[in-house]
């Protein structure tokens, strides 16, 4: 393949990057076949010039356009890439992406599609770290950072990491599995310029390793640990020694095992915190009954920098008043794990005058997000789960929920809402009160569940929504649908990069509007939805520009599936069955398309098969 072909063909969202320093700029080759360091070439000159450019243009899109305007170009930015972006670990092999950008100190790799979240995807799909350690063991020995989504990471890769890369310095794994304590334990024990570990909702398995004590003595470097997401008890010992030891130490997220009088100890150590997730926030089983209660409310108060609280798992409400002291100056607060009602939020939230991202269950009920509301005047982010998300449940939150957060919290720019009723009008609401939207998530739970006040779909709700919301980049639509919706999205979502369709539409001509009509359309996930051959094809023109489109339960063939992978032949179709399945028969289960440079994948399992 030929630079000019790799070059159009690279996908645009799948690499992406942002610059370092401009190096040296007579440390540049020429480009046009003379020896390096000499300057008198216009061309050379050129590229020591856009070198220098390149380090004032800080946009992932921004540069990646800059790379299409020439062969100078596209050079030049290459070897001012300091990290690389690869949306989709398939869409590029290892090699090919190390063999063009040799400077790179900082990785952030993805692997499975969102829906692997939801059950969705069989365990063992792929997306393996391991070449791309190796790769990079090879080609970055000087490596810092490396930030991971949905990798299936294991043992050796940390251990590969902590071992070849002697100045590393940052580990962030989201939704990761494949690896347990004892990996942790021989990466924090080899890695002595660590300065962040952050374990983000991925899966540990407990190996019974003391992790914990396995970091280095003396003054450790850590700036951040989170590790709220591993199920299994920790040294708590080891673990209030090395927070002593780490006076740089800004952000500590904590499992359940750690009790509130554990946190308090802690927090006594490590008052410069700026990011709190408290553990449990419960007494331990085993405190002795006569033990003094602690002051956690001065525990509190000397934590004057903290901005972002969360965890409080397993909580026990009388425990809340003892953050009152630092909800003044809360920009963040997280209590999606802590069932609390409407009346313990209410003296806690009427003092988070500066908040401006809050996480919380639905146990608040609408009364609880009318106090959000009635406070929360610069509130950019919200999100509200369900506790119990059965799609039969009675929802404590609904549309009266809705249009308070959006008469009081005009600044919003993203909701994620699960509910299970909804009306249009307060959908409506949101659109004109909240213009500045750039996500809207709406769950309904309830399958087909119409406006309960009219009985009329919801299409002009979510029609509002990408009328008014002209910034709109992701959107995740529920509820009773007709195709009706989709051609609102189609007309008026010009910027949505991201949508979500579950159990909505009438027919394939809902999918050809959003396909024919979202020019920017980059990830595409429906499930349940009757959407079969025909409007799969209608997308011939845009998938090569998309990074992924996922279709699971709707009304596929494979003889539809193949007519695009025989269309599209750098498309990597994927067909995938459950894994009790023994052949694919006519009826396709699942749909996983995405584009890539290298065909298909040479790791994919038996339940999959490649068109």
């Amino acid at each position: 393949m030929s630079e000019d072909d790799e070059r159009q063909q690279s996908p645009p969202s799948d690499l992406e990057f942002v610059s370092n320093k401009a190096r040296n700029c007579n440390a540049t080759g020429s480009g046009s076949g003379h020896p390096e360091f000499q300057s008198t070439y216009p061309d050379q000159v050129l590229e020591n010039v856009l070198e220098n450019m390149l380090h004032f243009l800080t946009s992932r899109r921004d540069r990646n356009a800059a790379s299409l305007v020439c062969k100078s170009w596209y050079r030049v930015e290459a070897l001012t890439r300091s990290e690389l972006f690869i949306g989709n670990c398939y869409a590029v092999s290892p090699g090919r992406a190390t063999a063009r950008f040799t400077r790179v100190k900082a990785l952030h790799l993805k692997g499975k599609p969102r829906f692997a979240d939801f059950n969705l995807m069989p365990p063992d799909w792929g997306a393996h770290f391991n070449p791309w350690a190796l790769a990079m063991a090879k080609a970055y020995p000087w490596l810092e950072k490396v930030h991971l989504k949905r990798m299936s990471v294991t043992d050796d890769d940390l251990a590969t990491l902590a071992e070849l890369f002697l100045g590393f310095k940052e580990l962030v794994l989201v939704c990761c599995d494949g690896f347990g304590t004892s990996g942790l334990a021989i990466f924090v024990s080899k890695c002595r310029q660590l300065k962040v570990l952050d374990l983000i909702e991925s899966e540990v398995s407990d190996d019974e390793t003391d992790w914990i004590s396995c970091f280095p003595e003396g003054e450790s470097n850590l700036e951040s640990l989170i590790f709220d997401c591993v199920e299994c008890h920790i040294n708590f010992e080891a673990l209030e020694r090395l927070v002593a030891r780490s006076p740089s130490l800004k952000k500590l997220k904590l499992n359940r095992y750690v009790s509130i009088g554990q946190l308090y100890r802690l927090m006594v150590r490590a008052p410069q915190l700026t990011h709190l997730g408290t553990g449990s926030f419960s007494p331990s089983d085993i405190a002795g009954q006569g033990d003094q209660e602690p002051d956690y409310v001065a525990a509190f108060a000397a934590c004057r920098s903290l901005v972002c609280l969360s965890g409080f798992r397993e909580i026990i409400p009388d425990y809340l008043p003892a953050i009152y002291p630092v909800c003044a100056n809360l920009t963040s607060l997280n209590f999606s794990y802590a069932n609390i009602t409407a009346e313990q939020l209410k003296p806690i939230i009427s003092k988070c005058h500066k908040l401006q991202t809050f996480w919380v269950l639905d146990s608040i009920c609408d009364e609880g997000l009318q106090a959000v509301a009635a406070t929360c005047k610069d509130l950019r982010e919200l999100r509200v789960f369900p506790v119990d998300a059965r799609e039969d449940s009675d929802g404590p939150v609904s549309e009266v929920g809705l249009q308070a957060i959006s008469e009081g919290c005009r600044k919003l720019q993203s909701i994620l809402y699960f509910c299970q009723r909804m009306t249009n009008a307060a959908v409506i609401a949101m659109s004109k009160n909240c213009p500045d939207l750039v996500v809207f998530r709406l769950c309904i739970m309830g399958r087909h569940r119409a406006d309960p006040v009219t009985g009329e779909p919801m299409d002009d709700g979510f029609g509002a929504i990408v009328m008014n919301c002209k910034k709109l980049t992701r959107l995740a639509v529920s509820g009773l649908l007709t195709d009706k919706a989709f051609d609102y999205i189609g007309r008026h979502g010009k910027l949505v990069r991201t949508l979500s369709v579950a159990f909505a539409g009438d027919s394939d001509m809902a999918l050809k509007y959003v396909l024919e009509g979202c020019p920017q359309l980059q990830k595409l996930e429906i499930r349940d939805s009757p959407f079969g051959d025909a409007a799969l094809r209608s997308g011939l023109h845009h998938y090569y520009n998309m990074r992924f489109l996922w279709m699971s339960s709707c009304r596929l063939t494979r003889h539809g599936c193949q007519e695009i992978a025989r269309a599209m032949p750098r498309l990597v179709v994927e067909v995938i069955r459950s894994a009790d399945e023994e052949e694919m028969d006519d009826v396709v289960g699942t749909l996983y398309m995405y584009r890539s440079l290298e065909g298909p994948r040479t790791d994919a399992p038996k339940f999959v098969t490649i068109l």
